[in-house]
């Protein structure tokens, strides 16, 4: 089981995971819920090839899937009718409050290495998947030249 951030705890505890892979941040919050990771993503070794890449969010990684050109993520992006407040937007920064002293500058630059990889489709958390053009939106979001991608609030 790979978990993005501590947060996605939700049915760990009911999965006989042999292995469960997070973040060294967040073994301990997920230790508090009940969820024992037994590999740290900082370590490699992930199976089939994933890749983790750090986010400028606390303890909050994004999985690259190669082999099925996927990129699986938690809070840090969100798809299209997502809350907190919901747009049309096919994938968007989460609200620059969720990053605690973090910026969307800081998110942006920690996001940049997932834009040499060659991203069919982006599995987000909240909101819907973005299965086509993904490389580009994710490009369009992750730039942060353009407008405003979430409300700070």
């Amino acid at each position: 089981m790979l978990l993005t951030v501590y947060w996605h705890d939700r049915s760990a505890r009911d999965v006989a995971a042999a292995h469960v892979w997070s973040t060294r941040q967040s073994a301990r919050p997920l230790g508090n819920r009940g969820v024992r990771v037994t590999d740290h993503v900082e370590d490699g070794g992930l199976p089939g090839g994933i890749e983790a890449f750090q986010t400028a969010r606390n303890g909050e990684v994004v999985y690259w899937v190669p082999d099925e050109r996927a990129l699986v993520v938690g809070d840090v992006l969100l798809g299209a009718g997502a809350k907190p407040r919901p747009t049309d937007d096919p994938l968007r920064l989460c609200p620059e409050r969720w990053l605690g002293s973090k910026t969307h500058a800081d998110l942006c630059a920690s996001l940049q290495p997932l834009l040499g990889l060659p991203v069919e489709q982006v599995l987000v958390s909240h909101g819907a998947p973005v299965l086509e053009h993904a490389t580009a939106v994710l490009g369009t979001v992750v730039s942060c030249s353009g407008p405003p991608s979430s409300p700070s609030s």
